[in-house]
């Protein structure tokens, strides 16, 4: 018994490795994207101990706080209704973390969403407030 439970969590770590990879392949992806529409990115996948921004950009004056979300197809509901209030108040906290660790006060912000579905790339520029 304790074999197969060994295998099942072997079999979990190299699906969560899978899912680590493809969710950094398309927010490589939305990177690109943010550059073609203008941004200028600054970081991928930020992480600190309140938690992960996938994508810190500037555009224009504005530091962008982004949240990269993938669908293969609509199964599971659109990528942009994935950001709940939960997440987006995890996403809140971490980038007032940044911004007080990069020493940057009074500078404008915002909260952008980038949905892919599919080979759909949709943007939501003020996703939503802090």
């Amino acid at each position: 018994m304790n074999v197969s439970v060994q295998m099942t969590e072997k079999r979990m770590k190299k699906i969560q490795k899978n899912r680590r990879k493809t969710g950094a392949d398309y927010e490589k992806a939305a990177g690109f994207y943010l550059e073609q529409m203008g941004y200028e990115i600054l970081q991928f996948n930020y992480r600190c101990r309140l938690g992960e921004i996938d994508l810190i950009a500037k555009d224009g004056a504005y530091y962008v706080f982004c949240e990269v979300k993938y669908r293969a197809d609509e199964r599971k509901g659109s990528p942009l209704e994935a950001v709940d209030a939960r997440k987006q108040q995890k996403i809140f906290r971490t980038a007032m973390y940044y911004l007080t660790e990069q020493q940057l006060e009074d500078v404008p912000c915002r909260f952008d969403v980038v949905g892919i579905e599919g080979t759909k790339i949709t943007l939501i520029k003020n996703a939503f407030g802090g």
